[in-house]
């Protein structure tokens, strides 16, 4: 009796694999906005049930406690229910795309949700969308495997995912096929346009039913762009390259040291009393805070200020420069506390945060120093473009994600001149980006270059040829003829006891005095063999055996494992793998 997966496959066939996907990106998109939705409501409403508690009489105690909680709870869940890694979900899906074909372990496609609303929804300070996006893509890479999809098209799903999910959680649907394009580092093209096309505006379409029809950040912007302030936007760019520089060496950095203290429980004390310091001298820090955006933006510098240490002062500049300074430098240290102590989340919201709260202090300081009347809020939507544009290096995404979620697409061209000045000052600096740099430092990211593409999919160790016949030092001739006999290779790897690589032989090394009988026994291999000009390491990336091949320019090199002879790889053999690889990248 044929079951229903039987017949779907079927039903694949006969519809023809392109129009499938195309069904397929349609439900990928739904399910994906679907799961941003409940995550944002059930952020929104426990961030609500728990921030009711806490006033200014009761001095924000609570900001101490709810977050260590969070992530107790958290680390709780991740550790013995799901059992799995899920932190640094961007990541992840990049990993996927370049590395594993698109296969995202199932568990995502909740696992990720749950762990972030727990963490952000008792105050830890990160973004839904790396979760969000890293469940849509599971979503994709799950329907994908079901329906027995070639790996090009489950990528493509993957990216669908991905797409719909900064689609649905913004209502953004530009955003969210720009995103997939320039940090997911998807070739655009007919084949795989359309299915993002679909999944994006599903999942927007779906958001929109759910979620009303107002942005993220709604309000009204009078007036046009204002052609004299265009070198002020300049300087805010620059600004925003430096400060997003900065923010991404400190999570390297800070996230590393979390890494050194192995007992989990000691690691979650540490990262749970620094973050709850924060919140509780920074009000703002707790959750994902956009609440602060919105009270920049509306101009409300009370609501900024509301229940902190700082509030009875928030009249003096100096202290309200010293505030927003904080807000923004200290900003990663409260985001990487909170990863770091097994936190779930990602930079997206802690990147538009500190990108608000730079534009917003930019345009106050330079109000006051050459006493210029700018518009406060047009900053600090900038200052997330150029801040985002630096952290992710995607300044397209930025500038679409900020005019669609604001709804002020007459700023395009401050957005653009603000995200491009971050992104130029940054790329000096650093070539890739927070989420790019440790699959780049590997070998392992895919880029837009298919020919690069095709390398880093290139598994080589499947191309060793281990069918090579070793003999020992101390055989003589006669022992090596015998060997050569039975053998259909010209190289004879030369390897010790304990399967050490001593050298090699190659058959045209002995064939002028392998027919010489009287040789046979007083000539040993040792005495023939000669050592390999080089070798490669089992552990090596593919960039490193090619080089390799160029810098020796022999087409056969041997493998080791720690000095252990583990075989041969033949440049043929590579370039015929890459060929292969190369024509599924470039099937349309």
């Amino acid at each position: 009796m044929l079951s229903l997966k039987n017949i779907l496959n079927v039903k694949v066939l006969e519809t023809g694999e392109t129009r499938f996907v195309y069904i397929l990106s349609f439900v990928v998109g739904f399910l994906s906005a679907l799961a941003a939705a409940f995550l944002k409501n059930t952020i929104h409403f426990t961030h609500n049930f728990l921030t009711e508690r806490i006033s200014a009489d009761s001095g924000g105690y609570l900001y101490l406690a709810y977050p260590m909680f969070g992530m107790l709870l958290t680390l709780l869940f991740v550790r013995y229910v799901v059992k799995d890694n899920i932190s640094h979900g961007i990541s992840r899906i990049l990993y996927a795309i370049s590395i594993k074909k698109g296969y995202i372990k199932a568990h995502n496609m909740w696992s990720s949700v749950v762990a972030s609303a727990l963490t952000i929804g008792f105050g830890g300070s990160v973004g839904a969308e790396a979760p969000i996006a890293l469940t849509g893509s599971s979503i994709g890479s799950a329907i994908g495997r079901f329906f027995k999809l070639n790996g090009k098209s489950i990528v493509l799903l993957v990216s669908c995912g991905a797409a719909g999910a900064v689609s649905g959680i913004f209502k953004a649907p530009i955003a969210g096929i720009v995103f997939v394009l320039e940090v997911l580092m998807l070739d655009l093209t007919i084949s795989s346009i359309v299915p993002l096309l679909i999944s994006s505006v599903t999942a927007a379409t779906v958001a929109y039913f759910m979620m009303g029809d107002q942005t993220l950040f709604s309000f009204n912007i009078a007036g046009g762009f204002d052609i004299n302030n265009i070198h002020w936007y300049i300087l805010l760019g620059v600004i925003s390259g430096l400060v997003s520089l900065s923010f991404s060496r400190m999570t390297l950095f800070l996230e590393s040291r979390f890494e050194k203290i192995a007992n989990l429980f000691v690691r979650l004390i540490a990262g749970g009393l620094a973050l709850g310091a924060l919140v509780y001298i920074f009000p703002p820090f707790y959750g994902e805070g956009y609440n602060t955006v919105m009270s920049l933006l509306k101009g409300n510098m009370q609501d900024v200020f509301a229940n902190s240490l700082f509030m009875q002062f928030s009249g003096n500049f100096g202290v309200y420069v010293l505030f927003m300074a904080c807000l923004v430098l200290l900003k990663v240290v409260a985001t990487s506390a909170t990863n770091g102590a097994g936190g779930v989340g990602g930079i997206f919201a802690p990147s538009l945060f500190i990108g608000g709260v730079n534009g917003f202090l930019v345009s106050s300081i330079l109000g006051k120093l050459f006493q210029v009347s700018l518009p406060d809020n047009r900053f600090v939507l900038a200052g997330m473009a150029g801040m985002m544009a630096g952290v992710m290096h995607a300044p397209l995404t930025a500038i679409f994600l900020i005019a669609e979620i604001s709804g002020g697409y007459n700023l395009l061209i401050p957005l653009i001149i603000t995200a491009t000045a971050a992104y130029i000052t940054v790329r000096g600096f650093e070539k890739h980006s927070l989420y790019h740099v440790a699959l780049a430092k590997s070998g392992k990211l895919i880029t837009h270059d298919k020919d690069k593409a095709a390398l880093t999919r290139l598994n080589w160790k499947k191309e060793i040829e281990t069918d090579l016949i070793t003999v020992k030092p101390g055989d003589t001739l006669g022992n090596l003829v015998g060997v050569i006999s039975k053998s259909k290779r010209n190289i004879f790897p030369v390897v010790d006891e304990n399967n050490v690589l001593e050298g090699i032989v190659n058959l045209d090394d002995v064939r002028e005095i392998m027919f010489n009988r009287d040789l046979y026994d007083v000539t040993t291999v040792r005495g023939i063999m000669t050592i390999p000009s080089t070798y490669i390491d089992i552990r090596e990336g593919i960039g490193t055996v090619m080089e390799s091949f160029r810098a020796s320019g022999v087409w056969n090199l041997p493998v080791l494992d720690k000095g252990r002879y583990v075989g041969f790889i033949s440049r043929s053999r590579i370039f015929s793998a890459y060929r292969e690889l190369l024509l599924e990248y470039s099937d349309e």
